[in-house]
């Protein structure tokens, strides 16, 4: 019988232990749908969830009008465009309270569906358009969405939110793994993002590798330079007879270049502009060497283009 007791005391204080321990609470608790909306504005024509707890009369979903407000029961329009879903709570449980509608009110709000659920991916991508996301992305997801950038992008990409369309965002692409986390920014729906296009430069002509070259950030490019990226200049080339197609605001402008005298350093190494032709013709082929700029311009159109 003594053993039995002290088994039954026993069984009694392992009972009482578990039930007055605390539950452990794992420390990497998933983002609530609520939490993961905190930065993100209320926008026209959005539907909000609004749930007042307690009060299930008061808890409705609400489309945003034109002008940005919602009509609440017992508090009337209110205006809740541009503000966060968390400062929009704060000032639902503000009105009630000062209308004295309810002592201590608890307000959430979630934006159940938003009016406008894509992001318009423009400039150098391989498919321009719009996708439709639902809910916050990384700037790596759209561009991925659009098939990534061309040959042709640049570093900069430029950001423009549905919220701030005063106040576009500028982002600095690296191909370093590292300085390229910093550059994958959030994306909202209803967001315009915009991939720049880098300055290209082409080599054409009698050439070992007639091609466009980008010019990373639009950096200085010298002629020797792109000649060097073509490969050099071939035993047939003119190089006296070279030249440069500039297009600008005055038109096409074309720029007389020897290439003999730069290679021999007789001559300055001119520095190359965005979207500047290098024409190096041939000289057996008189009638190459005489050949417009305008036809020249229409070569680079079948050219690969390649970076640095």
């Amino acid at each position: 019988m003594l053993r039995v007791r002290r088994a039954n005391i026993c069984w009694i204080v392992v009972v009482f232990l578990l039930a007055v321990a605390k539950p452990v609470v794992s420390e990497s608790v998933p983002p609530t749908p609520q939490s993961a909306q905190t930065d993100i504005r209320i926008g026209t024509g959005d539907l909000l969830q609004i749930k007042v707890f307690g009060v299930p009369e008061l808890s409705e979903d609400v489309r945003v009008s034109g002008s940005g407000d919602v009509g609440m029961p017992l508090i009337g329009n209110l205006h809740l465009g541009g503000l966060t879903t968390d400062e929009a709570s704060n000032l639902l449980e503000s009105k009630l309270k000062e209308g004295g509608f309810l002592k201590n009110p608890e307000v959430s709000v979630f934006i159940k569906e938003y009016a406008t659920q894509g992001v318009s991916v423009l400039g150098e991508v391989q498919k321009p358009g719009v996708y439709q996301i639902l809910g916050p992305r990384t700037l790596f997801d759209v561009l991925s969405l659009a098939g990534g950038t061309t040959t042709r992008a640049g570093r900069n990409v430029s950001i423009t939110h549905r919220d701030r369309p005063g106040e576009p965002v500028t982002v600095a692409l690296s191909s370093d793994a590292a300085e390229s986390v910093s550059a994958n920014v959030p994306v909202m729906p209803g967001d315009t993002v915009v991939v720049s296009k880098a300055g290209v430069v082409y080599v054409v002509g009698d050439v070992a590798k007639p091609s466009g070259f980008v010019m990373e950030n639009n950096e200085r490019m010298t002629v020797l330079q792109a000649v060097a990226m073509a490969g050099g200049a071939n035993t047939t080339a003119s190089l006296d007879n070279s030249r440069v197609i500039r297009k600008g605001s005055a038109g096409i402008q074309e720029i007389p270049i020897s290439l003999k005298k730069i290679l021999s350093a007789k001559a300055p190494d001119e520095q190359l502009q965005p979207g500047d032709v290098l024409f190096v013709p041939r000289s057996a082929g008189k009638s190459a060497a005489r050949r417009g700029a305008e036809a020249i311009l229409q070569i680079t159109t079948g050219v690969a283009v390649y970076r640095r």
